[in-house]
Protein backbone atom coordinates (compact mmCIF):
# COMPACT_ATOMS: atom_id res chain seq x y z
CA UNK A 1 0.00 0.00 0.00
CA UNK A 2 1.45 3.49 -0.59
CA UNK A 3 0.26 6.61 1.33
CA UNK A 4 0.15 9.61 -0.68
CA UNK A 5 0.14 12.72 2.09
CA UNK A 6 -0.57 16.25 0.61
CA UNK A 7 0.11 18.87 3.63
CA UNK A 8 -1.49 21.89 2.91
CA UNK A 9 -1.20 25.57 5.20
CA UNK A 10 -4.41 28.08 3.67
CA UNK A 11 -4.45 31.84 4.71
CA UNK A 12 -6.42 32.11 7.81
CA UNK A 13 -8.84 34.24 6.11
CA UNK A 14 -9.64 31.25 2.94
CA UNK A 15 -10.23 28.66 5.80
CA UNK A 16 -13.52 28.40 5.48
CA UNK A 17 -14.10 28.37 2.13
CA UNK A 18 -10.91 25.64 0.96
CA UNK A 19 -12.15 23.13 3.68
CA UNK A 20 -15.58 23.24 1.92
CA UNK A 21 -14.43 23.02 -0.84
CA UNK A 22 -12.03 20.39 -0.20
CA UNK A 23 -14.85 18.01 1.20
CA UNK A 24 -17.38 18.44 -1.35
CA UNK A 25 -14.94 19.38 -4.59
CA UNK A 26 -11.46 18.18 -4.77
CA UNK A 27 -11.28 15.28 -2.75
CA UNK A 28 -14.18 13.57 -3.96
CA UNK A 29 -12.54 14.29 -7.30
CA UNK A 30 -9.21 12.50 -6.25
CA UNK A 31 -11.61 9.95 -5.22
CA UNK A 32 -13.62 8.91 -8.25
CA UNK A 33 -10.09 8.81 -10.45
CA UNK A 34 -10.49 5.20 -8.66
CA UNK A 35 -6.17 5.19 -7.78
CA UNK A 36 -7.09 5.67 -4.02
CA UNK A 37 -9.26 3.18 -1.77
CA UNK A 38 -9.53 5.55 1.41
CA UNK A 39 -8.60 8.79 2.71
CA UNK A 40 -8.33 10.72 5.97
CA UNK A 41 -8.36 14.81 5.89
CA UNK A 42 -6.60 16.14 9.37
CA UNK A 43 -6.33 19.50 10.57
CA UNK A 44 -2.53 19.81 12.14
CA UNK A 45 -2.66 20.91 15.72
CA UNK A 46 0.23 22.99 17.86
CA UNK A 47 1.18 25.17 14.59
CA UNK A 48 1.07 28.82 14.51
CA UNK A 49 -2.25 29.68 12.70
CA UNK A 50 -1.61 33.62 12.98
CA UNK A 51 -0.73 33.05 9.11
CA UNK A 52 -2.48 30.38 7.94
CA UNK A 53 -4.10 26.43 8.96
CA UNK A 54 -2.49 23.36 8.20
CA UNK A 55 -4.15 20.34 7.25
CA UNK A 56 -3.11 16.89 6.20
CA UNK A 57 -4.48 14.87 3.39
CA UNK A 58 -4.00 11.28 3.20
CA UNK A 59 -4.74 8.80 0.38
CA UNK A 60 -4.54 5.34 0.27
CA UNK A 61 -3.57 3.57 -2.99
CA UNK A 62 -3.48 0.00 -3.28
CA UNK A 63 0.27 -0.12 -5.78
CA UNK A 64 2.91 2.28 -6.62
CA UNK A 65 1.55 1.69 -10.14
CA UNK A 66 -2.06 2.94 -9.52
CA UNK A 67 -0.08 5.78 -7.93
CA UNK A 68 1.57 6.35 -10.91
CA UNK A 69 -1.34 6.38 -13.24
CA UNK A 70 -2.81 8.80 -11.06
CA UNK A 71 0.14 11.41 -10.99
CA UNK A 72 0.35 10.91 -14.84
CA UNK A 73 -3.45 10.88 -16.05
CA UNK A 74 -5.04 12.54 -12.99
CA UNK A 75 -2.87 14.86 -10.53
CA UNK A 76 -2.12 17.62 -12.97
CA UNK A 77 -5.42 18.88 -13.56
CA UNK A 78 -6.46 18.64 -9.54
CA UNK A 79 -3.80 20.33 -9.08
CA UNK A 80 -4.28 23.07 -11.18
CA UNK A 81 -7.84 23.75 -10.33
CA UNK A 82 -6.24 23.76 -6.65
CA UNK A 83 -3.95 26.65 -7.58
CA UNK A 84 -6.01 28.29 -9.63
CA UNK A 85 -8.21 28.49 -6.96
CA UNK A 86 -6.25 29.63 -3.89
CA UNK A 87 -2.89 31.07 -5.84
CA UNK A 88 -0.61 32.51 -3.77
CA UNK A 89 -3.15 32.09 -0.73
CA UNK A 90 -1.25 28.47 0.87
CA UNK A 91 1.75 26.26 0.50
CA UNK A 92 1.81 22.70 0.01
CA UNK A 93 4.04 19.87 -0.03
CA UNK A 94 3.95 15.81 -0.58
CA UNK A 95 5.31 13.31 1.16
CA UNK A 96 4.78 9.39 -0.37
CA UNK A 97 4.83 6.56 2.05
CA UNK A 98 5.28 2.98 1.68
CA UNK A 99 2.60 1.34 4.41
CA UNK A 100 4.64 -1.39 5.87
CA UNK A 101 2.40 -2.52 8.91
CA UNK A 102 -1.10 -1.83 9.85
CA UNK A 103 -4.14 -2.47 11.80
CA UNK A 104 -7.02 -4.27 10.58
Amino acid sequence: MILYNVTVKIDTKLNEDWLQWMQETHIPDIMKTGFFTEYKLSRILGEDESIGITYAIQYLSPSMEAFQTYQEKHAPALQEAHSKRYLNRYMAFRTLMEVVDQSS
